[in-house]
């Protein structure tokens, strides 16, 4: 089943629910900023994505700038602060079976459904 990981308050996350509707396939919602993802679940979205943790991260956010901004930070210390902080996870992030993108723009959606 696809699923994206969703955040009500974005709207490109939204957006990306809304093009999944449109679709007609079924697909399930993962709000992350209340079930919060482990760190072997961040991990293995990431090989799915075929990037690094780094590239996962909104680095305009204020905790971003405030806790972690120039800092020289390992692939787990960078996924564990997603961890603690989803709000660190670019979004939305869809997921079909072994195959993941970040939908940003919305269409990239379309290359794994």
């Amino acid at each position: 089943m696809i699923k994206i990981l969703h955040n009500n308050r974005c709207s490109k996350s939204r957006c990306g629910v809304e093009f999944l509707e449109a679709s007609g396939k079924p697909f399930e919602i993962v709000k992350y900023l209340d079930e919060t993802l482990s760190a072997k679940e961040l991990k293995d979205i990431i090989k799915l994505l075929k990037i690094k943790p780094i590239d996962l991260v909104r680095k305009n956010e204020a905790i971003w700038k405030t806790e972690f901004k120039n800092k020289t930070l390992s692939d787990d210390e960078i996924v564990d602060a997603m961890v603690k902080n989803p709000k660190l996870i670019e979004r939305p992030i869809v997921i079909n079976g072994n195959k993941a993108v970040i939908g940003r723009p919305t269409e990239k959606i379309s290359e794994i459904i």
